[in-house]
């Protein structure tokens, strides 16, 4: 079993939110005796306290049940409370629970926006109402106990010295969900009440093979570097960080083992853009095209930082307005390939078609090359590192949803049958194929993976995700593709 990576300082389970005329009082009810938090309802000051003040008949206060702090966000001139009010146990990271935000609640702390001025007033209204749509942000995970930010093979890496930080100081400020609205806590120093949240999907499931019971978690880590939705945020900044880029780690356990693959998925990284014109499909822009080559040289280097040598798969269509993105994509990398760097172009849509999925093997045969140099995280029954993963697949299409989606899961098959062979669970032309039941909630596992992070950037499901969930094309895949491709273009549009 790997070893645990727990933090000093235990972060509050349970909680209840008193609400005051003049403050929010927040208990910690999980057995801690440790100090109750109290935020002023006209600026959002906070301070520790020792008891509840007292009720009485005019002091009668709302009584609620929490289950985290997620911040505090301070806009124009009023402060607003970020909590969790119900979760959903998922399943567990290596040995701890993972719990799913189920519902978000903000409280007000703006009594003193009634001291500003109309304008402030105005704005005030007008970014208060948006906060509704913070309440209804999906895909948010949690743990107490294990820093869900950062990968098996980071977290087996981290020095003894940070494993006893608190969890948010260990966290990966990429996939810190809420790094910026923690930041009024962290400056109170109230580190049992500082939850870390990461934005994604959380799957597991667990499975005989034989008289084995092996146990499979996929997870999705959106980077906060450059949020926003499908259309209205493409590309990449002139940093080099790019649109809907994704961790996903595919972690397998059994028999004391835990063997970890890390893939990433993001835009292509220079700087391009739709602008919103209510057609189907909008041209896409190149803007500052003498720049490209330099924010591709930005976004590869931090890639190679953190996860070592880098295969760029571009799925993109070769010709029409696709066409040209991939051309600049490809001139941009003539200054990247190198040594720990190679760039493959995949016209998915070409060779694959809208049915023909199977011919991924075709991609498969180019970069199994690059997979085997690579490898992956394996650890031993006594945590030891027996082996460990040197370089990740960047795989992108104009969305990174569905061609991607399907690509990522084909390739993290393959991986997951050479670790469960390493493993010795599978005999040496023994596939997931063979083992129904295996393979049916594999399929699932990968098909909600795709739903979920297709959801958060697009506000649909995925396309194409009949074959992830049953490993061919359908009459009904292909009509419910034509629904969410006409529900992303409303959404898009008007919302």
């Amino acid at each position: 079993m790997m070893e645990r990576a727990e933090s000093g300082q235990k972060l509050y389970t349970r909680m209840r939110l008193w609400e005051f005329p003049d403050q929010y009082v927040i208990e910690p009810t999980d057995g801690s005796c440790g100090s109750s938090l109290a935020v002023n309802k006209a600026d959002g000051s906070m301070s520790l306290i020792d008891e509840v003040p007292e009720c009485s008949s005019i002091r009668v206060p709302k009584i609620r049940i929490i289950f985290g702090v997620i911040g505090m966000l301070k806009l124009v001139a009023g402060s607003y409370l970020i909590v969790i009010t119900d979760r959903e146990c998922v399943g567990s990271y290596l040995g701890h629970p993972i719990y799913k935000a189920t519902s978000l609640k903000i409280f007000p702390c703006d009594q003193s926006v009634k001291n500003s001025n109309a304008e402030q007033k105005t704005l005030e209204t007008e970014f208060s109402g948006l906060l509704n749509v913070a309440e209804r942000t999906s895909g948010l995970y949690f743990s107490y106990d294990s820093n869900l930010t950062l990968s098996a093979q980071r977290l087996h890496d981290l020095g003894d010295e940070s494993k006893l930080l608190p969890l948010w100081r260990q966290a990966e400020p990429r996939f810190l969900w809420n790094n910026y609205i923690l930041e009024a806590l962290i400056d109170n120093k109230l580190d049992p009440y500082l939850l870390p949240v990461v934005q994604g999907s959380f799957q597991n499931f667990q499975a005989a093979i034989g008289k084995e019971i092996v146990d499979v978690t996929l997870i999705a880590r959106r980077c906060t570097r450059r949020n926003g939705t499908r259309m209205w945020r493409r590309g990449a900044d002139s940093d080099g960080y790019v649109a809907n880029f994704v961790e996903t780690e595919q972690i397998v356990q059994m028999n004391g083992f835990t063997s970890s693959f890390v893939q990433v998925r993001g835009s292509i990284p220079f700087i391009w853009e739709q602008v919103v014109d209510l057609t189907y499909k909008p041209k896409f822009e190149i803007v500052r095209p003498e720049e490209a080559p330099r924010v591709a040289e930005r976004h590869f280097l931090d890639l190679r930082k953190k996860y070592g040598s880098i295969l760029a798969v571009n799925l993109v269509n070769k010709h029409g307005g696709e066409g040209r993105l991939s051309e600049k994509f490809a001139n941009a990398m003539h200054r990247v390939i190198g040594d720990d760097v190679r760039y493959l172009h995949f016209d998915f849509h070409k060779i694959c078609g809208h049915v023909h999925f199977e011919h991924l093997s075709i991609l498969y045969d180019q970069i199994v090359d690059f997979l085997e140099k690579n490898g992956y995280l394996l650890l031993n029954e006594k945590g030891e590192k027996m082996k460990e993963q040197t370089g990740v697949v960047r795989t992108n299409c104009i969305d990174c949803l569905d061609r991607t989606n399907v690509t990522q899961s084909m390739i993290g098959r393959r991986m997951l049958e050479i670790q469960l062979r390493r493993i010795g669970v599978f005999g040496a032309e023994e596939t997931i194929s063979s083992h129904p039941n295996f393979d049916e909630s594999y399929k699932i596992l990968w098909a909600n993976h795709g739903d979920e992070i297709s959801i958060q950037y697009s506000g649909t499901p995925a396309l194409k995700g009949d074959f992830v969930r049953f490993g061919q094309r359908s009459i009904q895949g292909i009509l419910n593709d034509g629904w969410n491709s006409l529900a992303r273009y409303y959404l898009n549009n008007f919302y």
